[in-house]
């Protein structure tokens, strides 16, 4: 991580509102480890508050989308990202939302694996945002299961998720590995897994500041 500010401080970047959004909240139902331990809320907010806090270590303007630690609805989180976007140009703005995944029904262990991105259909700057995050998850999670669709021509999966496809601004969603399978699960809960999934995050917004913004 020290690679990645001592990088950015010599850079004059470009002003950008980051949003950082964390999935669902304490009181949503549902969305743990099949042992019940891990609460997908707690650890993406966790995650969440940790990018935040890293991004603004470099000098980037990041905050929480959704400061509570309850559920907040998906109409309001979108209205928050868009009241920013009213505020200072929705090119000025960019969103993260950061999950973890499952392929069951929340009661057997799966052997479903890997780390993705994504974005809403069809060609839109969250795009450019995914391909950055890609490339900094090559370099953070080797080993790991990249999971990539290339039918439109770039590697984030696309699907109608409201905090994507209601945002006016660059948005993403990641889904950071599976909280369903025993070894995906090991790894998030390792300090090792909790700083790769931090930095992934931290320089893939950076490339993307820096590239596109």
């Amino acid at each position: 991580m020290a690679v990645i500010l001592n990088e950015v401080k010599n850079l004059n970047h470009q002003y950008m509102k980051i949003l950082i959004d964390n999935g669902h909240g304490s009181n949503t139902p549902g969305k743990c480890s099949p042992d019940s331990r891990y609460h997908e809320w707690s650890y993406t907010r966790d995650i969440a508050s940790a990018i935040v806090r890293q991004l603004n270590s470099a000098g980037y303007d990041a905050t929480l989308l959704v400061p509570e630690t309850h559920d907040v609805s998906l109409r309001t989180r979108a209205d928050r990202a868009n009241a920013w976007c009213c505020q200072l140009g929705k090119r000025n703005v960019c969103l993260v939302s950061i999950h973890t995944n499952a392929a069951g029904n929340g009661r057997d262990w799966m052997t479903a694996r890997g780390w993705c991105c994504y974005t809403s259909r069809g060609q839109t700057a969250g795009d450019r945002l995914a391909d950055c995050l890609y490339a900094a998850a090559e370099l953070y999670l080797p080993g790991h299961k990249i999971r990539k669709d290339y039918s439109d021509g770039d590697p984030d999966q696309e699907a109608d998720f409201a905090i994507l496809k209601n945002t006016l601004c660059a948005s993403v969603l990641s889904e950071n590995l599976f909280h369903d399978n025993p070894a995906d699960l090991a790894f998030l809960e390792s300090s090792t897994g909790r700083r790769a999934i931090i930095d992934l995050h931290v320089r893939g917004i950076i490339q993307y500041i820096n590239q596109f913004a």
